[in-house]
C-alpha cells in the first residue's frame, strides 16, 4: 500500500523512479538530523536527458517540463532516504536551480517554476519552499536544467 503523498502522485500520474547514482565522487543525499540535503538532480527522464541551452535550443516551456523532471527526481531521492517510506517528507525547505541558458536570457525563474510548482501541487503547503534559481553557463551533459535541494523529514 503506497503512502499518502505516492498516492497523490499517483492522482498526477507520477510514478516515482529509482534514485540515480551519483556520477563522480559524491553521495545522492545527506541527512543531518531532520534536514535532508539531496544532490543536484538533472533533467534525464526514463534514462534520457533532456539536454540544451534555454533561450536558444529549447523554449521557457520546454525548460520548466525539464525543471518539473528534476522535482520528480528529487522526490525520488527522498523517498530512497527515506527508506522508501516518503510520507517522512515533512516539507520542501529550499530549492536551487540551476538553467543552462545562454547569456541574454533572463528567465530562469520562470523556468524553475516547472520545479516549484510541481512540488506545490503534489505536497501542497509542504512544498512551499525558499528558492535560488540562477543561469550556467554550461551544464554537466549539457542537461537543460539541476535543481538541488533541502528537505525536513521525520525521525
Amino acid at each position: 500500500m503506497s503512502g499518502q503523498i505516492e498516492a497523490r502522485l499517483a492522482e498526477l500520474g507520477v510514478i516515482l523512479p529509482e534514485g540515480t547514482a551519483p556520477a563522480a565522487n559524491y553521495v545522492p543525499f545527506v541527512q543531518v538530523g531532520e534536514t535532508l540535503f539531496v544532490s543536484g538532480q538533472i533533467s534525464i527522464e526514463n534514462g534520457e536527458m533532456i539536454t540544451g541551452k534555454i533561450g536558444a535550443d529549447l523554449t521557457v516551456e520546454q525548460g520548466a517540463a525539464a525543471a518539473k523532471v528534476c522535482a520528480i527526481n528529487l522526490l525520488a531521492q527522498v523517498k530512497a532516504a527515506c527508506g522508501g517510506d516518503l510520507d517522512k517528507l515533512v516539507r520542501v525547505v529550499k530549492l536551487t536551480g540551476f538553467v543552462n541558458s545562454t547569456p541574454d536570457f533572463g528567465d530562469q525563474p520562470k523556468v524553475v517554476n516547472g520545479c516549484s510548482d510541481f512540488l506545490v501541487e503534489a505536497l501542497g503547503d509542504a512544498g512551499r519552499h525558499s528558492r535560488s534559481a540562477v543561469s550556467a553557463g554550461a551544464s554537466p551533459f549539457n542537461v537543460a536544467v539541476e535543481v538541488e535541494g533541502i528537505f525536513q523529514i521525520a525521525p
